[in-house]
């Protein structure tokens, strides 16, 4: 099998070199309106923004900033396939302006901004961040009434492309031969992500460190092998250091991405190196969860009903029969991005 990564420099308000209807899957982590780390990002694209702050009106710079934002959701409705999903990454924002200290509600703009595009929300996944900081509150200190909590999670917004689910032939091999396994179903479908932490910025490149606010790994993996199949493609519209299309790689899918910064790109290229090792410890790491949930479920005394065509193991349903997990055999650069050959795994 093989997957192609391209990677396109420049403003993903215009996404013009991707076509009508040609991405079955977005994931994306966008820059979070009222992060100060995100002021200038917002203020290149609409200087406005930067005048707002300047006068401590910060509903105006907040409402400025998600305009920026709807301007690249039209987008991934365009190039988005009828029935499609968009998985957002965001947080809330806390920020004083003008003296006084509130939250922005990100996800609830942008799920407003969504439904006006003509996208039906889905069930959302909060995952908890792991703060550093021993106190809980922000504020007043051990004194009522006016301490405030602390955000410790943050959202993936789920959104369909229209009121119809994508339709596939039956029994499509690319279809269930990328189904997960039943113990994964039930961890990845939870409405709260417990057991992934947050990701260190590890940059060597001047000045890239203050520009990245990269999500884990897993979050990306999970999202595409939970909504997407073989062969479809995953945009990511804000690539950064190019973790969505890291993901895309080892879940063996096609990825675009879109990344206003060109140093980003050279980041990446050191990530693609990593990808072959990275993608047969994450299918190892899979396979031996799923041999250790069937020995907790025969010393249990429950039975694990159904032989997988691949491997040595029993599983639970019958939709798991045709699982197959492919690890990356090579990557070579092309002119667009990237070329990957995977191979099946079978039992080891």
């Amino acid at each position: 099998m093989e997957t192609r990564h391209r990677v396109a420099t420049g403003d993903a308000r215009d996404l013009d070199g991707i076509d009508d209807n040609a991405v079955e899957l977005v994931v994306t982590s966008p820059p979070y309106p009222m992060i100060e780390l995100w002021d200038d990002v917002f203020a290149d694209l609409n200087p406005a923004v930067d005048d707002a702050l300047a006068a401590g009106d910060g509903a105006t710079a907040f409402e400025l900033m998600h305009k920026v934002l709807e301007d690249i959701w039209a987008e991934v409705e365009r190039v988005l396939v009828d029935g499609g999903l968009a998985c957002v990454n965001v947080g809330d924002a806390t920020r004083t302006v003008d003296g006084s200290f509130r939250i922005y509600q990100n996800h609830a703009r942008i799920v407003e901004a969504f439904e006006t595009l003509g996208f039906d929300p889905l069930p959302e996944v909060l995952w908890r961040k792991p703060g550093n900081a021993a106190a809980k509150f922000m504020g007043s200190g051990m004194a009522p009434p006016n301490a405030y909590v602390t955000l410790e999670h943050e959202y993936i917004l789920v959104f369909r492309n229209g009121s119809d689910s994508r339709s596939f032939d039956p029994n499509a091999d690319r279809r269930y031969n990328a189904a997960y396994f039943w113990e994964e179903r039930n961890r990845w479908f939870s409405d709260v992500w417990t057991d992934v932490g947050g990701t260190k910025q590890d940059l060597d490149h001047d000045g890239l460190r203050d520009r990245a606010a990269a999500y884990p790994f897993e979050i990306p993996y999970r999202l595409i092998c939970m909504y997407s199949v073989y062969g479809d493609t995953v945009l990511d519209p804000f690539w950064g250091t190019g973790t969505t299309s890291l993901a895309a790689l080892v879940a063996g899918r096609d990825s675009i991405g879109v990344e206003r910064d060109p140093e980003f790109a050279e980041v990446f290229d050191e990530r693609v190196e990593t990808a072959p090792r990275l993608s047969r410890r994450v299918v190892k790491s899979r396979l031996d969860d799923h041999r250790a949930f069937v020995e907790e479920r025969r010393e249990s005394g429950a039975t694990v009903g159904y032989d997988a065509d691949s491997y040595d193991f029993p599983v639970t349903t019958k939709q798991e029969v045709p699982i197959q997990l492919y690890a990356i055999e090579s990557v070579d650069a092309t002119d667009e991005g990237y070329r990957a050959v995977h191979t099946p795994v079978g039992s080891e």
